[in-house]
């Protein structure tokens, strides 16, 4: 069997792995607060987030275009197989040790990092695409403040128009309209997320010569819709009990407000052909809902820690993607 073409294979089969771990630990977020307040059972959620991201992965490309070309030409990359192949695995490696850990990192982070770091050990700082670069970053550091800030104003509107309501007879309706928006949280995280592997793929599939465009090929979009949506199925209960209850006690009426923000701004990222973190996304519209109920009730102590993940995620993946470029460069 010709060497390239196992290459590209364990490239395909690593992708779907990252995919399918990327939907255990980040769509864990994607329901967190629906079950956190018991808007949907466990199980329940974990259907609905499963079907919606499998349907989410399948309606869109952009994002996966922007990872195919957006940090580097793959037309035109030095040991191109190896690169990509030590940034998937750059990548899985921060996932499970975040999860492990029962951290909200970010898996965008963690792959775009890795791909940095790879290249950067394959043909140096000039092989990297810096508008293209500059561009995704901005989208990644960007969302996390704009879904604090939206969070903070969707929570401050609903506050006003039901201020004169019944809380508990309020909360109960506002569960009913949570299993809607866990849906809508779900499919936008499908929309995105899924699309990182999708580029890495085809990525993979340029440089092997087995591709000419960045045009994801449909058998590649399904794949890893499947795989996002598996492993979404074994859910992620670490990083919702982080998510669902250690930021702050969310009610009904928080986790609708959360929600509906954390779809806005993701989906409008899809739109922008934008890759962002979900954790990032999720995590921060959970903040800034909680800010506007009662800033002493947020668990700053948790956001902290987040915080500092999300900040050392990109760097670190990087440093282990030209690690681990140059372990496996004598292999392929």
């Amino acid at each position: 069997m010709d060497g390239l073409f196992i290459v590209i294979l364990l490239i395909v089969i690593f992708a779907l792995i990252f995919d399918f771990i990327n939907g255990f630990h980040d769509t864990a977020n994607a329901i967190a607060t629906s079950v956190s307040t018991k808007a949907l059972t466990p199980r329940r959620a974990i259907i609905l987030a499963s079907t919606m991201n499998f349907i989410g992965a399948l309606t869109f490309t952009g994002v996966a275009q922007t990872i195919t070309s957006g940090i580097a030409n793959p037309f035109e990359l030095n040991n191109g197989t190896t690169v990509i192949l030590a940034a998937l695995l750059a990548a899985i490696a921060w996932n499970l040790i975040t999860w492990y850990f029962a951290i909200p990192s970010s898996s965008s982070h963690a792959l775009i990092g890795g791909i940095t770091g790879a290249v950067i050990a394959s043909a140096g700082f000039g092989a990297i695409q810096y508008k293209g670069f500059i561009s995704i970053l901005e989208g990644l550091l960007i969302s996390p403040f704009l879904a604090f800030a939206v969070g903070f104003i969707v929570y401050s509107i609903i506050k006003v128009i039901f201020k004169n309501n019944n809380l508990a007879k309020t909360n109960k309706r506002f569960r009913m309209v949570q299993v809607l928006t866990a849906a809508g949280q779900s499919y936008a995280h499908g929309t995105n997320d899924a699309q990182k592997s999708m580029g890495i793929i085809t990525m993979a599939l340029i440089v092997g010569g087995m591709h000419e465009t960045t045009d994801v090929p449909f058998w590649v979009q399904l794949s890893c819709a499947t795989a996002m949506a598996l492993g979404t199925s074994i859910g992620g209960w670490r990083i919702i009990k982080t998510v669902g209850g250690k930021i702050m006690k969310i009610r009904p009426v928080n986790g609708v407000a959360a929600d509906l923000t954390g779809a806005a701004v993701i989906f409008g990222a899809t739109l922008f052909h934008l890759p962002v973190s979900t954790t990032h996304v999720i995590s921060s519209s959970i903040l800034g809902v909680g800010s506007s109920h009662r800033v002493k009730g947020v668990n700053w102590g948790v956001a902290k820690r987040m915080v500092v993940t999300w900040v050392i995620t990109l760097p670190i993946s990087a440093l282990l993607g030209g690690a681990l470029y140059f372990v496996l460069l004598p292999f392929f």
